[in-house]
């Protein structure tokens, strides 16, 4: 502590100075053991330390290093390294309004104590209060960081979700059912088990977006048909969400659903093909697979009630999935009534279903939050520009760049260069914007740069523009770029304006995160530049590859002319989405 101290009055830190030295003269010991300890323990430490700036007034010299590595000893480091790890100064965030309405309590540590919850803070109740905070900073805290959505869960989608988080908490991991019941499954899938909980396994496939997208159809099938959800999380995935659901887990054990244990697990296609849907003479199993990956044509009736009456009859389930299905589940005759009951708003639920399910771990969030706060937290209006290409042969550097330029000056989303000999604008009142770029590659943020460094911009306006990380190259199975991932996509989320790239999910999951109708850049080909981009008709993801037949698997059937609330999707034709 002595050495510490000494290094602050090195640096002639006096704010900090002081600060220890009121921690001294008042023997906050806790405080004291807290500083010491930062490496050792950092969740319930920073949680308390942004209590203590709340009561006591914050520090203002607080650096990232002391968020991401647990020292107090500032260090000066480029903003655009910290999501690389490194340290930047930053200002603790805003404490948000007093003047709020609230809803809910949580019983605090304190014995006899009761703190009231904001309605922000909870998303409109849409999460539910109690969770110990300082195990996910990021479920109360994201409020601070975004505008208020003006898309608000409906009362029953709220009471489904806590009747389910009941259920989960009843027969979920570690519970008396689980423990009896699905761990049996696991081991014998062909005993015939009865179990009043039954449960669908999640198994994930392909990028992050995919996974993400895919994870929030499942469940929403869960919540709709009383099973409870379990999550396959490969390693690449380990540490990038909080738990969602209250006094429980919902991962399930990697390494167990290996292509060997699922080569000897019976399919819904092989049921389909023997028919045995339409007979009584058949033992079904209590385990099933389904894989409505994109690779797979069978599988398309899955959203017939008579393949639901089969599902339904089964314990447990395991889906491997890299679409989002949830238009799909609006074709089910079954889950129509329940579906519009929840979602009054079809082209809400990922909006809603994303903000509930994919709070960062504390450990992506002090990426999140310090970038945020040292680059994005000042500027008047931020601008998200996602960037993906598929193939950079056929698609060179210098038609995307002109495809974004003409995509974002066109539609007045970023301003026009003065090339005139003009008068210099006063340097007060003016506006800043910046431009958070998300790409795995630095040509697109960096002529972004240098565009608007050395010409000023005919409103007057001041462009700064900001990359996290590039790169190069998408690295399957790397955990550490998949946190990087994460981070980037929950930044764009907070963003007031985006911009993404055809057919990415990537940018599916941050517009949905952040509500917003993104400007969509067509996929541009050799020199030549199509439309450059097309405002969405909606957050929703597009379901890239939903079913060509009816439940007869006799006829084709154009979906969006049957449902009214589906659209082809502006990036893919083939695909649909949800509009309201």
């Amino acid at each position: 502590m002595l050495q510490l101290v000494k290094s602050w009055k090195e640096k002639e830190n006096l704010e900090m100075l002081q600060l220890v030295k009121s921690w001294k003269e008042r023997e906050n010991l806790e405080m004291l053991q807290l500083v010491k300890s930062w490496k050792e323990r950092e969740n319930l430490e920073m949680l308390q330390l942004v209590k203590s700036w709340k009561e006591k007034g914050k520090p203002r010299n607080v650096t990232a290093s002391m968020v991401l590595e647990g020292e107090g000893k500032p260090r000066n480091v480029p903003a655009s390294k910290v999501l690389e790890g490194r340290s930047q100064h930053i200002t603790a965030s805003s404490s948000g309004s007093k003047n709020e309405s609230y809803m809910g309590t949580k019983v605090d540590s304190s014995p006899n104590t009761i703190t009231r919850v904001p309605m922000e803070k909870l998303l409109g109740g849409l999460l539910a209060p109690g969770f110990d905070e300082g195990t996910c900073i990021s479920r109360y805290q994201s409020y601070l960081y975004r505008k208020a959505s003006p898309r608000k869960p409906s009362p029953y989608l709220i009471s489904k979700l806590r009747n389910y988080e009941d259920l989960h908490k009843r027969c979920g991991p570690h519970s008396k059912s689980y423990n009896k019941k699905m761990t049996r499954l696991i081991k014998n899938s062909k005993i015939n088990l009865t179990t009043r909980c039954s449960y669908i396994v999640w198994k994930g496939s392909n990028g992050l977006g995919n996974r993400m997208i895919s994870l929030s159809s499942v469940f929403l099938y869960a919540v709709l048909t009383d099973r409870v959800l379990l999550v396959e999380f490969w390693h690449d995935m380990s540490g990038l969400f909080c738990e969602p659901f209250p006094n429980s887990s919902w991962e399930f054990p990697e390494n167990i659903l290996t292509t060997s244990y699922l080569n000897h697990i019976q399919t819904y296609e092989s049921l389909v093909q023997n028919n045995m849907a339409n007979t009584s003479k058949w033992v079904l199993p209590s385990i099933l697979y389904l894989n409505l990956q994109h690779s797979r044509e069978h599988d398309k009736l899955f959203h017939c009630d008579r393949s639901q009456d089969l599902l339904r009859k089964i314990p447990a389930l395991i889906l491997r999935s890299d679409q989002y299905f949830v238009p799909s589940l609006f074709m089910t005759p079954y889950f129509q009534q329940e579906l519009s009951k929840m979602f009054p708003e079809k082209g809400t639920i990922f909006h809603h279903m994303g903000r509930y399910l994919f709070h960062p771990s504390n450990k992506a969030w002090r990426l999140i939050s310090s970038f945020y706060d040292a680059n994005l937290a000042k500027a008047d209006e931020k601008i998200g520009l996602q960037i993906r290409v598929f193939n950079t042969r056929k698609s060179p550097y210098q038609t995307i760049m002109a495809s974004i330029l003409e995509c974002t000056l066109n539609n007045k989303l970023l301003p026009e260069l003065d090339t005139r000999i003009s008068v210099p604008f006063p340097t007060k009142n003016r506006t800043f914007k910046s431009v958070f770029v998300a790409s795995l590659h630095s040509e697109y943020a960096e002529n972004l740069t240098n565009m608007y460094w050395r010409k000023p911009t005919i409103t007057g306006e001041i462009i700064q523009v900001y990359q996290a990380s590039h790169e190069g190259k998408q690295k399957p199975g790397d955990s550490i770029q998949n946190m990087k991932a994460w981070s980037e996509i929950y930044l764009l989320s907070l963003c007031d304006l985006l911009v993404t790239s055809y057919k990415s999910t990537f940018g599916y999951v941050a517009q949905g995160l952040g509500g917003l109708k993104p400007w969509i850049l067509y996929r541009s080909w050799g020199e030549k530049i199509p439309k450059p981009c097309q405002q969405a008709l909606s957050m929703e993801p597009c379901f890239h590859y939903p079913p060509k037949s009816d439940c007869s698997a006799k006829n084709k059937v154009d979906i969006t002319s049957v449902f009214p609330y589906m659209k082809a999707c502006e990036d893919f034709s083939p695909g649909v989405k949800l509009v309201d």
